[in-house]
């Protein structure tokens, strides 16, 4: 039986790089003590907002070594690099990430099937997989690359009855959808963390257990507070919660590089360098709406939060 993964606000990290396309560590070490400084209760790296489609294996088992390494004593750390097409070598890559000492393996849903293949070919695979690799504590990520799985609630409750899943990162970015696959993880140890902002606060009240997101990177500091106060103080939850759907448009901006841009601005000496975007197209005018967004988060957290 897994673990239990924690209630709140688990970021995506970003992967930063030198000017040399390598692993910046400096600025890994400096994210990590970001992310610490917000509150979250953990980390989700080696991801795809980490670029791990874009890692080598060894890159990607170094940065995730580093990261526990190094990791602030109250934080948990889940992690993935589930991006090999042979099913051994998944098995192989999993287990050596489990051996750094991570809290939860995660697997990529669309790793489990084809495109074109039903839930008993998934069902199968995640037999295959649970059955070979030395650990206890797992996850899913609904990745959109290289295409969008969304786990049915049947899967996922079966998944759940295992009990060695403990973290669903949900994609759907649909309530009615989200709220059959809460009641499908009823009294499993298996929880539902959303990744989509507009939802967020609706899934909360559902029983969803946090946010697990791209905006995290942005201001993680206002998702931390909607999942510990949505239920005590309504009114102004529904006022973060219009903030935050409405902010987390930028997500279809320049990802990645205008989120380690917002780390800039936040202080962290960190480059825009990215192996998914090419950052000389990060615009003056893509840089002022960074800018302007977090001014507006600094001006709500001042007004309504009274930060």
């Amino acid at each position: 039986m897994n673990n239990g993964i924690a209630d709140g606000v688990w970021p995506v990290m970003i992967t930063p790089f030198t000017e040399n396309n390598t692993i910046d560590y400096d600025g890994v070490l400096e994210l990590l003590h970001w992310y610490d400084s917000q509150n979250v209760s953990g980390i989700f790296a080696v991801c795809q907002s980490s670029e791990m489609f874009f890692l080598t294996w060894e890159e990607r088992l170094e940065l995730i070594t580093f990261i526990r390494k190094n990791l602030p004593s109250k934080l948990g750390l889940i992690a993935s690099g589930h991006v090999e097409k042979d099913l051994q070598e998944q098995i192989r890559q999993a287990n050596m990430f489990i051996e750094t000492g991570i809290d939860s393996y995660v697997f990529i849903s669309n790793q489990f099937a084809s495109q074109d293949e039903g839930d008993d070919v998934a069902k199968k695979r995640i037999e295959t997989l649970l059955s070979n690799i030395d650990g206890n504590s797992f996850g899913v990520y609904e990745c959109p690359y290289p295409y969008k799985r969304l786990l049915t609630p049947e899967l996922l409750s079966w998944c759940a009855k295992t009990e060695k899943f403990g973290f669903l990162k949900d994609t759907c970015c649909n309530l009615s959808e989200l709220k059959a696959k809460i009641k499908a993880v009823e009294g499993t140890p298996l929880k539902i963390y959303n990744a989509n902002a507009a939802t967020l606060l609706e899934s909360l009240k559902m029983g969803a257990a946090g946010y697990s997101g791209v905006m995290a990177n942005f201001h993680a500091g206002l998702y931390v507070w909607l999942c510990a106060n949505y239920a005590k103080q309504k009114e102004t939850a529904s006022q973060v919660q219009d903030l935050l759907g409405m902010a987390s448009i930028i997500e279809c901006q320049y990802y990645p590089v205008n989120a380690k841009y917002h780390c800039q601005l936040e202080g962290l000496d960190l480059n825009l360098f990215s192996r998914v975007q090419d950052f000389t197209q990060f615009t003056s005018s893509r840089r002022l709406e960074v800018e302007q967004l977090r001014r507006t988060v600094n001006l709500f957290e001042t007004l309504v939060l009274g930060k």
